[in-house]
């Protein structure tokens, strides 16, 4: 039986040992865009809060060091959040 692939947390710094999901958090996971693939640790966030996305600082984007991807929630399926287009 293989292992699945640990997948990195949105906010865990570069040089972070264990930048991966950790066991008692909850995720949901960023789908498309310059962050996809990576999860959002949503454990403390109140369901109207999951519900609103977010905009999520990256360097990958479309506006470089300090620009945000939006991300807003899957319609039907809370534990994944589209990509919706990138901010300065």
């Amino acid at each position: 039986m293989t292992a699945l692939p640990r997948r990195r947390v949105y906010g865990s710094d570069h040089d972070d040992p264990d930048p991966y999901e950790q066991p008692g958090h909850e995720y949901v996971e960023l789908v498309g865009g310059p962050l996809d693939g990576q999860l959002v640790d949503v454990t403390r966030w109140a369901p109207a809060d999951r519900a609103g996305g977010a905009m999520l600082i990256t360097n990958n984007g479309t506006y470089g060091a300090g620009g945000r991807a939006e991300y807003e929630a899957r319609p039907g399926e809370p534990r994944l959040w589209d990509w919706a287009g990138d901010v300065p």
